[in-house]
């Protein structure tokens, strides 16, 4: 049920978005060139997927989580982007090929070592990633591994449809 979901909310918001998408490529097109990023993460199983973004930092700047990113690598139109959560958007392409869910824990980078073991633990990789879950409400961000591995369990230990639906929601009223 919720794979339909996904597809469905993805595709809703895909059509929806078109502009605001061609907008925000064309304007990263003038900011760095390179206006998609892509980058390689691990999904349900561990497998390896890679995630699909609109550039808010330098080319070539290291691949590390976003708390261990200096400032300056990130670009002033990557700023605007990371304060609306736009860079964001081009996941919905992600959901819709089945590598990302709407709601899940957030896919993390393959080099951090801490978090994976933690969520290989709890089980946390039995599920899609997500765009959004609790820990993005809740603010607990990559920086505190165990924190972060017992909230995702958290939201996927009892998870359901209304679950799902009030992630999203949540997310939306976080962005004021």
């Amino acid at each position: 049920m919720i794979r339909f979901l996904d597809i469905c909310i993805s595709i809703i918001c895909i059509i929806i978005f078109t502009p605001l998408l061609i907008v925000l490529f064309l304007f990263g097109l003038f900011d760095s060139s390179s206006p998609l990023f892509f980058q390689l993460r691990l999904g349900i199983n561990k497998k390896k997927f890679r995630i699909i973004k609109f550039r808010s930092m330098l080319i070539n700047t290291e691949s590390l989580p976003s708390h261990l990113i200096d400032a300056r690598y990130v670009t002033k139109y990557g700023r605007f982007l990371r304060k609306y959560k736009l860079d964001e958007l081009p996941q919905l392409f992600n959901v819709l090929l089945g590598s990302m869910s709407l709601v899940g824990p957030r896919p993390n980078l393959l080099n951090q070592f801490e978090l994976i073991k933690e969520r290989e633990m709890l089980g946390v990789y039995k599920v899609r990633p997500g765009i959004t879950g609790l820990a993005q409400i809740k603010k607990i961000d990559m920086s505190n591994p165990k924190l972060l591995a017992k909230t995702d369990f958290k939201m996927i230990e009892n998870f359901e449809i209304f679950t799902y639906f009030k992630l999203i929601f949540s997310t939306f009223s976080k962005l004021k």
